[in-house]
């Protein structure tokens, strides 16, 4: 019997953009996948505000529901605080130990281990998967865009078609997000 194969693809997503969608092309490109799971974090793990979780997962959902093999996971919303990497990998092969689990972890980070929970113990229990932006390390080099600009472009009511899926900025501008900074919304 073969073991099921899965990468971890967590971040804020606040919003998702076509970078995003290119790490997750990449991913199931290069790598022997049976699927892909996208983790919207409730809550960022070192308190940055962010816009309201069920949005972030809306938007996730219309950004990668054309990438076939991706799906949703609201892994982290059921388990509650806190969120952390190592939490949510040891549910998932606790709930599934003949998975072979890969985690989606951009270049940038890998300087910031030391912020992680038990950083040695996940590198045990996945194999990584680096991604780097821009002039960044890692394998694959995705377009230098970042969630923070894009709400800060939407907040100067500045055209992001050509940085986030077009789904999304119809959700964005449907519900007024990101008219303000993600501390002060209220939907």
């Amino acid at each position: 019997m073969q073991r099921r194969r899965l990468a971890l693809f967590g971040g804020s997503f606040d919003p998702p953009h076509v970078g995003h969608l290119m790490v997750a092309s990449y991913v199931l490109a290069t790598n022997k996948l049976d699927g892909l799971l996208v983790v919207p974090c409730p809550k960022h793990p070192l308190g940055k505000p962010l816009t309201p979780w069920r949005h972030r997962d809306a938007m996730c959902r219309l950004a990668f529901q054309d990438l076939a093999g991706v799906v949703i996971s609201d892994i982290e919303q059921r388990l509650g605080p806190p969120t952390r990497t190592i939490r949510t990998v040891e549910h998932l092969l606790s709930e599934n130990p003949d998975m072979v689990l890969s985690l989606v972890v951009g270049a940038d980070i890998l300087d910031e281990v030391h912020r992680w929970e038990q950083w040695d113990r996940l590198v045990t229990l996945v194999d990584l998967v680096v991604v780097g932006r821009g002039l960044a390390g890692g394998r694959v080099r995705v377009p230098d865009v970042a969630s923070s600009d894009v709400r800060m472009a939407l907040m100067r009511d500045e055209d992001v078609s050509d940085l986030i899926p077009w789904r999304v900025l119809e959700y964005i501008r449907a519900e007024g997000l990101y008219q303000t900074s993600p501390d002060t919304q209220k939907h």
